[in-house]
Order: structure tokens, then sequence, then C-alpha cells
């Protein structure tokens, strides 16, 4: 696979690229915690195979002081006892809403674990959140956002 980049999409686009980050500088003050919303657009990024923002969100989740075992445990954790209540709906809700094709129907079983975790401002937020990553996603997968060699100390 190529490494580099296809176009310079933020330069292309720069209003559609200021807008999308308007949206993650808005979530960003929420009261969900940098942890869990970073555990949420790591998930999400394995899910869409993003190498590029599984790299960031892995160094970002490092910069914030989350364990190597926690990042590791990430792909597994319905088996791994490391996530609380409040980490497992989100993570929950994140893959239901990745996942669309997978679950057509109602969603309530993935969305009512939140309801007992999260506030209505919270869920929505959150909902926000994963709608963010996966569209950041998309775009870097579409665009070969390359992965940098970097220290990882």
């Amino acid at each position: 696979m190529s490494t580099s980049p296809r176009l310079p999409w933020t330069q292309i686009s720069p209003k559609a690229y200021q807008a999308m980050a308007s949206v993650g500088a808005t979530t960003a003050n929420s009261s969900l915690g940098t942890i869990l919303m970073e555990l949420v657009k790591t998930r999400v990024s394995q899910l869409n195979g993003c190498a590029f923002c599984v790299d960031m969100h892995v160094r970002d989740l490092r910069k914030h002081g989350e364990t190597w075992q926690r990042i590791n445990s990430l792909c597994t954790w319905r088996e791994a006892g490391l996530y609380s209540a409040r980490e497992r709906a989100a993570l929950l809700w994140a893959e239901s809403l990745t996942r669309l094709v997978e679950h057509h129907g109602d969603r309530a079983a993935d969305f009512d674990p939140l309801k007992d975790q999260f506030s209505d401002q919270e869920i929505v937020e959150l909902s926000w959140v994963i709608a963010q990553i996966s569209a950041w996603n998309r775009m870097a997968i579409g665009m070969h956002a390359p992965v940098v060699e970097k220290d990882m100390a």
C-alpha cells in the first residue's frame, strides 16, 4: 500500500477542514473526559481500519497517562475487566454506531446501558464524538494520511 498522501486535502478544502476541527474543539470541552473520548476514538478507528487515527489517538491516550495494558486490550474490551461500566457503555455505543450495517434495528440493547452512566447531554456529545471520528477516519483513509514513525517513549 502506498504511504504517500493522495491529495493535500486540508489545503484544498480548508473551510470544511476547519468546520470539522471546530466540532472537535466543541466536544473537547465535554464533561465526558479526555480518556473516555480518546478510548472511543481509538476503538472506532480500529473498527474502521484507520492506521493514522489509531496511531494519533493511542499517542494521545499515552500523553494523558493511559496504561499500555488498557490500550492493548481495547480491541478485547468485552473480555478484559479493565474498563469501568461507563467506559463499557460508551464503547458499546461506539461500536453500534460504527458497525451500522451489522445492526439494523432500534439499537435499544446498545443504547439502554448509556442511560445509567451518562446524562442526555453526554449521550448526545458522545454520539457527536463517534460521528466525527468516523468522518475523520474516512478522510484519513481516503486521502492516505501516512503514519510517520515516531518515538513512543
